[in-house]
């Protein structure tokens, strides 16, 4: 290099037999270079001299001696740290003040540390188990009880209720018939299997049918459209010495009377009022 061309790029002084170092390829005095391009400590405001360590983290920079946690200056070179409001912490101080509590075991979740979190609530992802079975529930499906969490298993064997058909555990929407459990797939006409459902029926013996069945099972029949007599909806029906009658089928076999609340004459399998019943 010509003597006369090796000179500080910035106070234009030879470097021949001085400290100096380059940017962009230039050459610098030590004192020109820190004050044109030294980096400002983070904690004591001064430039990071060229002979001092610069430590940085996102884009900021520090002497190596102020690298330390904003709370309780221990120092943080080569020990694990966290930022918060762009301050550093230790891991103790950012623990204590800001890390979540374990729902679980109430014990401080570590940054970085992978955590559970359900109904605002955070657990360690170790903590995160069934109360029954102990097993992990990250990515199955559970069930929440109280303050406790279960797999579906534990949960269907501790707390669900069984239909009374089928026996399984109703996980889902069920109904109740004589204070007994079903699933509403398994709540069927005892005949015919229709699901009841939404629909009318009745029972017999404490369980249950439609009404078709119920009527062509165990209804009385009526003597004049043998039809089922069913009672159902609070409808009345008509018995006479063995013999019955929808309310509405109890009229006059001759001029079709109703005869309901009549005084009435029957011959055979028919009935009369007294009018066309003289001269029978």
């Amino acid at each position: 290099m010509d003597k006369e061309a090796f000179d500080c790029q910035s106070c234009k002084e030879t470097l021949y037999g001085k400290k100096y170092t380059l940017k962009d390829d230039n050459p610098y005095c030590i004192k020109c270079y820190e004050t044109l391009f030294a980096n400002i400590c983070e904690g004591c405001k001064k430039p990071i001299e060229c002979d001092s360590k610069d430590l940085s983290y996102k884009d900021s920079h520090w002497h190596e001696a102020c690298f330390k946690c904003a709370k309780c200056t221990s120092p943080l070179v080569e020990k694990p740290f966290a930022a918060k409001d762009e301050l550093l912490l230790c891991i103790d101080c950012y623990s204590n003040d800001y890390s979540s509590k374990c729902f679980h075991c109430n014990a401080t979740i570590m940054p970085g540390s992978r955590k559970m979190e359900y109904k605002g609530c955070n657990w360690h992802e170790t903590c995160f188990v069934c109360q029954g079975c102990q097993q992990p529930l990250a990515n199955k499906p559970f069930f929440p009880k109280q303050s406790s969490l279960y797999c579906v298993p534990c949960f269907e064997n501790e707390f669900a209720k069984h239909c009374i058909s089928c026996k399984k555990a109703i996980t889902k929407s069920g109904i109740s018939f004589q204070d007994q459990p079903w699933h509403s797939e398994c709540f069927v006409c005892t005949n015919c299997k229709k699901m009841l459902v939404g629909q009318e029926f009745t029972a017999k013996d404490e369980v249950p049918y439609c009404i078709e069945c119920f009527g062509n099972l165990f209804a009385k029949k009526c003597t004049a459209c043998t039809k089922p007599i069913t009672g159902q909806g609070g409808s009345k029906y008509i018995s006479f010495e063995d013999h019955h009658w929808h309310t509405d089928c109890f009229n006059c076999s001759k001029c079709t009377t109703s005869l309901a609340d009549q005084k009435f004459l029957q011959n055979d399998n028919d009935i009369l009022c007294l009018q066309c019943g003289q001269g029978v």
